[in-house]
């Protein structure tokens, strides 16, 4: 996918550079080209290191809980949610039912929806974990 992700940058470039130098010039579309190829791009490269390099952090503090999306090259989608004690926990089907997958989801008012699979099993758990933490607190 890394490979794809890298043509999306390097092809209307290219394509681009070689329209120019065979004495075509430089036109609009040129432009619209690099800007579509390149958003395209941009998706599909976050998706990889995503799916490659990527984690999700979660900090919880005393009344405020920070995720961060970290996809290894950069990170995205820092969110800070203060919260009132208790947090109510639940898992958020992913995939097929027959696989027994889901997410972690933090219920506040805007709930934040953790993307990383996981067994329903182990989200049990961690779940047991997290409701723990809290009573020890």
């Amino acid at each position: 996918m890394f490979f794809f992700s890298f043509l999306f940058f390097l092809l209307p470039l290219t394509g681009m550079i070689l329209a120019i130098t065979m004495g075509k010039g430089m036109h609009f579309g040129f432009i619209i080209g690099m800007f579509v190829f390149g958003v395209l791009g941009f998706y599909m490269l976050r998706i990889s290191l995503l799916n490659t390099f990527g984690k999700e952090i979660i900090t919880f503090e005393n009344t405020n809980i920070t995720y961060i999306a970290d996809y290894g090259w950069f990170k995205d989608g820092k969110k800070q949610k203060e919260y009132e004690k208790p947090l109510k926990y639940t898992i958020r089907q992913i995939g097929y039912k027959e696989d027994n997958e889901g997410g972690l989801v933090i219920e506040l008012e805007e709930p934040i929806l953790c993307v990383t699979k996981m067994p329903n099993a182990e989200l049990g758990e961690l779940i047991d974990i997290l409701n723990d933490l809290y009573i020890t607190q």
